[in-house]
């Protein structure tokens, strides 16, 4: 990154003093991030491309309303300040509240513990692509598209507030995707696999296995009975736990949903028991503090708003204790700040959302999970999913049934779906296995992929609703 950047923390001091007295809460966000795009599709080159961008956000907030604008021209920023300022004075009509941060002068970067992805060539990170690509193309001639996607993007990020802070902050982010589709006749199926990295580039340059998993699942697939809809008991691995932690029971846990919502305040009330007291949910940025002492992708020091990184627990023996909060929620529902306010660039204001979400590890052998299930669904990895509140719907990568506590034939197109509270109430068993899924890229207001870490065991659930063959 440009060493002219950190040259500018004079300039956002003087603009803070000069401007301050004249709102409630001034903030200004500089941003530099160098990105790679590459998408192979088949055997065609549908992106490849490096790219350097900068530019900032002012937020400004006066009686209780949010004024906002964004630039890519540094030179701009009086005009722009301006601008927020104007505009939050047009929409203000109530106090302002805002949950205090003591203010923080502070330069950190989430420390590599590999290869800087900046001081690999293009052609390399293409080789790459080009590599895994023929892995997908080779596996079976059945395999009708496939699809590699890579990126990567450095950013450094300059905070400065009425308040007194000056954070900057670096880091570099990963992300590969594979598919292959599959068809015979009138069949078709999907594999798929995602993975990412905020520690190394080794972390993507040997995933052999998992790509040409994504083509085996597709291709197996072609081959297999649909499940017979019914209600099962589940046995879900990690990655699926994951996923649901994350989309179903996260969002609901993001304040913005609640604060200005009595009804929904009432759903999601703290001290509310929503499974057992094995269950343990927790939120987290902060580097050290995640589980096993290890950097993911949605980890961070200082979140958007200059609020420090910490970790959230949720839920604790099975009750609601906590939920994930901007400044703004946490000032109006009389909590913490949490330093959950992210957003995906300086294009956007931030908001509240999860960083690396996970359930806790539990006592069970993951063998036993499956003891005493006549019949049941063991399913793995995911396809896809949708939310809707509290519902759920999400599709497994792969499954088998589970025949009197033993597993048994492969099934497909199964989907899983639900009440998020009672699916959590209707948890049995909590493995005592762990895994961290880097796949994570979360969509809120308007802000897709968004870098996240979840985690998890595996778990047992009785009275899951699996779509498939009704005949």
């Amino acid at each position: 990154m440009s060493d002219t950047f950190g040259e500018y923390q004079n300039r956002l001091s003087e603009l803070i003093t000069k401007y301050s007295d004249r709102v409630d809460f001034l903030t200004i966000r500089l941003e530099q991030a160098a990105e790679t795009n590459i998408l192979l599709r088949t055997s065609k080159i549908e992106t490849l491309s490096e790219s350097i961008a900068s530019g900032g956000q002012i937020r400004a907030c006066y009686r209780g309303g949010w004024g906002f604008a964004a630039f890519n021209d540094l030179e701009s920023l009086v005009t722009k300040i301006e601008e927020a300022i104007a505009s939050a004075k047009m929409v203000g009509d109530e106090e302002t509240i805002l949950a205090p941060v003591s203010p923080i002068q502070a330069v950190c970067r989430i420390p590599l513990i590999g290869t800087d992805p900046r001081e690999i060539s293009l052609a390399a990170k293409k080789d790459l692509c080009d590599r895994y690509n023929q892995l997908l193309q080779s596996y079976h001639d059945c395999l009708t598209t496939t699809s590699v996607s890579y990126s990567d993007s450095s950013q450094r990020i300059l905070i400065a507030t009425s308040e007194g802070s000056m954070i900057d902050q670096s880091w570099s982010d990963m992300e590969m995707r594979f598919s292959a589709t599959a068809r015979n006749g009138e069949i078709v199926q999907t594999g798929r696999e995602t993975t990412g990295s905020r520690q190394a580039y080794e972390d993507l340059t040997n995933l052999d296995t998992q790509v040409i998993g994504a083509a085996a699942r597709a291709v197996s697939a072609l081959s297999l009975p649909k499940i017979k809809g019914d209600i099962y008991t589940v046995v879900i691995d990690p990655i699926l736990t994951g996923l649901f932690v994350h989309e179903a029971f996260g969002h609901l846990s993001e304040a913005d949903m609640a604060y200005e919502n009595p009804d929904f305040l009432e759903v999601m009330s703290l001290g509310k028991r929503f499974g057992s007291k094995d269950l343990q949910i927790f939120d987290g940025a902060a580097p050290i503090e995640s589980e096993n002492n290890s950097i993911h992708r949605g980890s961070y020091f200082y979140d958007d708003e200059g609020t420090p990184a910490t970790t959230t627990q949720l839920i604790k023996d099975g009750v609601l204790v906590g939920r994930l909060h901007s400044r703004e929620t946490a000032g109006k529902l009389d909590e913490k700040p949490t330093g959950n306010a992210r957003c995906l660039n300086y294009h956007y204001s931030p908001i509240v959302r999860m960083t690396n979400t996970w359930i806790g590890r539990g006592n069970t052998p993951v063998k036993d999970l499956f003891q005493g299930i006549t019949e049941g669904v063991y399913a793995r990895n995911w396809l896809g999913g949708m939310t809707n509140g509290e519902m759920f719907t999400f599709s497994a990568g792969e499954a088998w049934m589970i025949r009197n506590g033993e597993l048994a034939e492969p099934v497909k197109d199964v989907t899983l779906s639900g009440n998020v509270f009672k699916t959590l109430a209707n948890i049995e068993a909590i493995g005592d296995d762990f895994y961290w899924d880097e796949s994570g890229g979360c969509g809120k207001g308007g802000q897709s992929g968004l870098a996240v870490g979840c985690g998890g065991p595996s778990l047992r659930i009785n009275n899951v609703t699996i779509g498939g063959d009704t005949n």
